[in-house]
């Protein structure tokens, strides 16, 4: 396998503090809460990388079983996923360990800060997924590609196991410093990796 795997370094993406006090649990209002956000976000933004590391590969489909160009897998929900595609984007991404590290820290003081540093990470590795993928539509999209709501391993009947394959392709310890631990954990932990179907026309 000759596919080249690239590496990615973002900017900041745009905040939603509406989203962090979703993620948090807050189900409406929650605006008496933006000055404790606003503090975390000014501890952790200056900490946090925005790092993603990508191959494509071709991809075929026969009623569940898909080889993805790289594993094998039988899924009957990737496979409609899929559905139409010909290729696919395989990424990980990461936006580093401060997030980690304040969790684990403050969850011993303070749970309400714990609670939102952990939701803030929720919705930061969300906005790089959603910058990544937007990069990539514009990419391939003077292809004529578009591209297909992204799949992670442990979505519907995909396996976790796919995680083992999709870090010995895209290596992304040594790219971005994302590993996986013998349980397909992830560290660290405000990291995903997907695929993204790439489908013509």
């Amino acid at each position: 396998m000759s596919t080249i795997i690239h590496t990615r370094v973002y900017p900041e993406p745009h905040i939603d503090r509406r989203e962090i006090l979703r993620y948090a649990g807050v189900r409406d209002g929650g605006e008496e809460l933006y000055p404790l956000v606003d503090g975390l976000l000014s501890e952790l933004l200056p900490k946090l990388t925005y790092r993603v590391c990508y191959g494509v590969f071709p991809i075929t489909l026969q009623g569940a079983s898909v080889d993805l160009g790289f594993a094998k897998v039988n899924s009957h929900s990737l496979s409609r996923c899929l559905d139409g595609c010909d290729r696919i984007v395989l990424f990980a991404a990461t936006v580093g360990l401060a997030v980690d590290r304040a969790t684990l820290r403050y969850g011993a003081i303070s749970e309400s800060r714990a609670l939102l540093t952990e939701a803030i990470g929720n919705e930061r590795i969300e906005a790089l997924c959603d910058t990544f993928c937007r990069d990539m539509r514009e990419r391939y999209g003077t292809d004529g590609y578009t591209l297909c709501p992204r799949f992670s391993p442990g979505y519907g009947d995909l396996p976790i196991e796919l995680q083992r394959d999709i870090f010995s392709t895209l290596m992304p310890s040594s790219k971005i410093g994302l590993t996986l631990n013998s349980s397909l954990l992830m560290s660290p932990a405000k990291s995903v990796t997907a695929v993204v179907g790439m489908r013509r026309g």
